[in-house]
């Protein structure tokens, strides 16, 4: 059954995880009889989460025809002759008015009717709920036929898992196209395969093995192909991570000004000694000293560091550099694996609070990078980072913290394991009662649930 995404807007997105069938008509009847048979209304009701009988009603009141759906026979139909594409059309603006969320149209969403007899959308991703236009005819239909409420979750959660499986394949085939494309450059570039070539044949010659010996004198052709062959194969490329290595890059892609603060910062941390041996030392100083004032020394060192990392993320970033290398910056800056990526944070969406999430999924490659420069807890890390950005931002960055999870969660920056440790360390912390615990309770009741529902499958 051939499939497309859920939502016009999304028809161009080869990686989008919401799908449905596409939608098959057959003309029965003739004369005044003529009607038109939706064959698969029943699979696409299903894939929108929605009553079959809505969408058959819906196609009824904007064509004004009669329209009928059989519960026990599941066969949709409506009275004239209607073309499939015209047909299309209307399901296209009933998924946009009754199932995409209207804060970031997400079509997992539920129908909820309230006690003023009012219909809305409640978004299971963000949290937003969406008032529908009571004006609309399918409306008086709704109220008096109200959805069955929560029903085919399981078969919600199982289209989720299996539109990330083809999220990940295509991830995959993305990867080996974007190889191939490598392949073909290195190939196309004479002098690099000319010294390539001589330094795999140099190999050969200095190896002198017992095959090169015994094997029977081949013709120059031969050896010309296996050359073109194994070039790829003798070329190993590595980063050196060395210390000499980071400075000389740090040399070449900053400005003379500030590659010389970079390396000063590295010298001074190097040669600065270890706390136990200030304190064996002198030990009359720090006895001396009160212990507001190493607290008010301490504090102003971080904000220092901080602001020097932040200048040097920023000046970089202006440069145009890509996410491997910053990756390699990051690796090479002086100060902790938290100052780092709190650094980077602010770096990247300082004054960008008012839609922060949109400039979360433009800037994912970024964070992506940060998260796979330390090995452990660096998606806490990244998640405190931006606990930190929104706490003190505007109240923009506040109420879009469901909206950034979603986006980092979606992008497969961050795991589900994760975003819960956080939110339930957050919750048993000093700050329990700030705002952004709040903003963020949907999205995590909405992960638990879902993760709850694999565990019953």
């Amino acid at each position: 059954m051939a499939l497309q995404n859920i939502g016009a807007a999304n028809s161009d997105d080869a990686f989008y995880r919401y799908k449905m069938p596409r939608m098959i008509t057959k003309i029965e009847g003739r004369g005044n009889g003529i009607k038109t048979n939706i064959v698969n209304m029943v699979d696409i009701a299903k894939a929108l989460a929605r009553p079959a009988s809505y969408t058959t009603k819906f196609f009824g009141c904007e064509l004004g025809a009669q329209s009928k759906f059989d519960e026990k026979t599941g066969v949709s139909l409506v009275n004239g002759a209607h073309d499939t594409a015209k047909l299309a059309g209307l399901l296209e603006i009933f998924i946009k008015k009754y199932v995409q969320c209207y804060g970031c149209g997400n079509p997992e969403t539920e129908v909820i009717i309230t006690k003023t007899q009012m219909i809305q959308l409640k978004c299971a991703a963000c949290g937003f709920v969406s008032d529908v236009d009571m004006r609309d005819k399918l409306t008086t239909f709704i109220l008096k036929n109200p959805p069955e409420q929560k029903k085919g979750s399981k078969d919600k959660k199982a289209m989720r898992r299996a539109e990330k499986e083809r999220l990940k394949e295509g991830e995959a085939v993305d990867e080996e196209q974007k190889k191939l494309k490598k392949v073909v450059n290195k190939k196309g570039s004479s002098t690099s395969k000319d010294a390539v070539t001589k330094a795999s044949s140099t190999k050969k010659k200095a190896s002198g093995s017992d095959e090169d010996r015994t094997s029977p004198a081949r013709s120059q052709g031969d050896e010309n192909e296996e050359v073109d062959d194994d070039d790829d194969d003798d070329v190993q490329w590595q980063t050196d991570t060395s210390l000499e290595a980071a400075r000389q890059r740090i040399q070449e892609q900053l400005s003379a000004a500030t590659s010389e603060m970079v390396m000063l910062s590295t010298n001074e941390q190097e040669k600065k000694p270890k706390p136990a041996e200030k304190a064996s030392d002198s030990p009359k100083s720090v006895s001396a000293a009160p212990e507001e004032k190493s607290k008010a020394e301490n504090g102003n060192s971080t904000c220092a560091t901080h602001e020097r990392l932040v200048v040097e993320v920023k000046t970089n970033l202006k440069k145009g550099i890509s996410p491997n290398q910053l990756q390699s910056l990051l690796g090479s800056l002086s100060g902790s694996s938290e100052e780092k990526t709190t650094a980077l944070f602010e770096a990247l969406f300082a004054g960008s609070e008012k839609g922060l999430s949109k400039e979360v999924v433009k800037k994912k490659r970024y964070l992506v990078a940060a998260a796979l420069s330390e090995d452990e807890g660096s998606q806490l890390l990244l998640l405190r980072a931006m606990e930190a950005f929104c706490g003190k931002a505007s109240s923009y960055a506040l109420k879009e913290v469901a909206l950034v999870l979603k986006a980092l969660y979606d992008a497969d920056v961050l795991e589900e394991e994760y975003i819960v440790q956080w939110y339930q360390e957050g919750l048993a912390g000093g700050n329990k009662d700030s705002q952004i615990w709040k903003n963020a309770k949907p999205f995590i009741d909405w992960l638990q649930s879902a993760e709850s529902e694999s565990e019953e499958e």
